[in-house]
C-alpha cells in the first residue's frame, strides 16, 4: 500500500507525522519505506504521477485496520507543518512562536506543537509539546495579571522572571502610551507585546509603526515589538515590514487545512494492481540535488541524470523490516533543520539564521 497526496493545491508540503506511523507499526510483520520527516516536497511531480510518501508491505489484515490512524497521523501533521512553513518564510529571520493550542482539543496539542516546530516555529507554548521536542515552553504575560495587579505591578513582577523581559501593554492603555510607560517602568525591557483586540485594532501595521516611532523618539530603540492575536502569513509579513520583530501565531497554523492523503493497494502478491484513478505497482522516489525536482519511478528503475545535469538521489528510507525498527527516531531539531534547509531551496530565500 502507498500513501499519496494527489490533487492537493499546495505549492509544497512539509511532510510530518511519520514518527507516529513508525511507532504504530513497530512490532508488526510489516516493511515500511518512506520519505523522511521534514522533507519539503510537492504533492505531484512534474509528470503528474502521485508521489508515494510511504510504502507499507505485508499482510493486509495487519494494515487495513490501521489505515485511518496512519492517514490521520500524516494528514493533519503535514497540514500544520506546511502552514507553519509559510509563516516561517513571512517572518524571515525574526522569531515566531506557536501559540495555537488554546484553540484546539488538548489531546492533540503535543502533535500541533511538534508539527508547528518542524515547519519552522522557533518555540511552542504547550508544556507537553515542548517536552516532546526537548525545548522549554514559551509564553509571555497574560492580560489576567494586569487585570488583577494593575499594569505597572504586573510589568514589574513579570520582569523578575528569568529570561527575556516581555510585557503586554494594551490591557488598558493606547498601545504607544503603554509601550512608553512600560519602557520607563522596566529597566532593560526586551519586548513590548501588542495583542490588541480586533474590535480595537483598526490598522495594526499603523499601530506598530506608531509604537516604534514613539519608543525610538524617547531613546528606547532597544525595546522590540512583539505582536500576536489572529495573525496569519500575510499579517506577519505586513507587520514585519511595519517594524514588528517577534510574532505569536495561533489559529491560522493550529487549524491548518489538512493534506488529503490516501492509502491504496498498488500491488497484491507481487502483481501490480490498484483501483481506478491510481497508478499500480510499487514505486520509489528520487530527487535531483541540483534543481530539487522529484521523480517517481517503478521499483528497480534507476533514473539517469536530471535535465539540469545533476544526479538523482534516492529519497526513500527503510524504517521497518518485518516490524523491526531500522532507523532511530530523529530529534525534532534535526527534522526541523532538514525542513528549513529545503524550504530555503524551494522558496529561493537564503537566511543563515534559519538553518542554525
Amino acid at each position: 500500500m502507498e500513501a499519496t497526496a494527489p490533487g492537493n493545491n499546495f505549492p509544497w508540503l512539509v511532510y510530518c507525522g511519520l514518527d507516529e506511523v513508525v511507532t504504530l507499526l513497530e512490532g508488526k510483520k510489516l516493511d515500511l519505506h518512506a520519505i523522511p520527516e521534514g522533507t519539503v516536497i510537492e504533492s505531484r511531480d512534474s509528470v503528474g504521477v502521485p508521489i508515494p510518501f510511504l510504502t507499507i508491505m505485508g499482510e493486509y489484515e495487519d494494515i487495513g485496520s490501521l489505515e485511518t490512524a496512519i492517514l490521520g497521523f500524516i494528514s493533519q501533521a503535514t497540514g500544520i507543518a506546511t502552514a507553519s512553513s509559510h509563516v516561517r518564510l513571512a517572518a524571515g529571520d525574526l522569531p515566531y512562536y506557536s501559540f495555537g493550542i488554546r484553540r484546539m482539543h488538548p489531546a492533540i496539542s503535543p502533535m500541533i506543537d511538534r508539527a508547528s516546530y518542524i515547519g519552522g516555529a522557533d518555540g511552542v507554548s504547550g508544556i507537553l509539546g515542548a517536552k516532546i521536542i526537548d525545548k522549554e515552553p514559551v509564553g509571555t504575560m497574560p492580560h489576567s495579571i494586569a487585570l488583577i495587579l494593575g499594569e505597572k505591578r504586573a510589568w514589574k513582577l513579570v520582569s523578575t522572571i528569568p529570561g527575556r523581559k516581555v510585557v503586554l501593554v494594551d490591557t488598558f492603555q493606547d498601545e504607544k502610551f503603554g509601550a512608553v510607560d512600560a519602557a520607563e517602568t522596566v529597566p532593560g525591557l526586551d519586548y513590548v507585546r501588542l495583542d490588541t483586540h480586533s474590535t480595537r485594532r483598526g490598522n495594526f501595521s499603523a499601530i506598530v509603526r506608531e509604537v516604534r516611532w514613539e519608543l525610538d523618539q524617547r531613546g528606547y530603540s532597544g525595546v522590540k515589538i512583539m505582536v500576536s492575536g489572529g495573525l496569519d502569513e500575510k499579517a506577519v509579513r505586513d507587520l514585519r515590514e511595519a517594524g514588528a520583530e517577534a510574532f505569536g501565531v495561533g489559529t491560522s497554523v493550529s487549524s491548518a487545512r489538512v493534506v488529503d492523503f490516501s492509502l491504496d493497494i498498488v500491488q497484491v502478491n507481487g502483481k501490480a494492481i490498484t483501483k481506478r484513478g491510481k497508478f499500480s505497482g510499487r514505486k520509489t522516489v528520487f530527487r535531483c540535488d541540483g534543481c530539487f525536482k522529484s521523480l517517481v519511478v517503478r521499483e528497480g528503475v534507476i533514473p539517469k541524470k536530471c535535465e539540469c545535469g545533476s544526479s538523482f538521489r534516492l529519497l526513500f528510507t527503510q524504517y521497518l523490516k518485518s516490524g523491526t525498527r531500522l532507523e532511530k527516531a530523529e530529534k525534532a531539531d534535526d527534522i526541523r533543520r532538514r525542513a528549513i534547509e529545503q524550504l530555503m531551496k524551494v522558496s529561493g530565500i537564503k537566511d543563515s539564521r534559519l538553518t542554525e
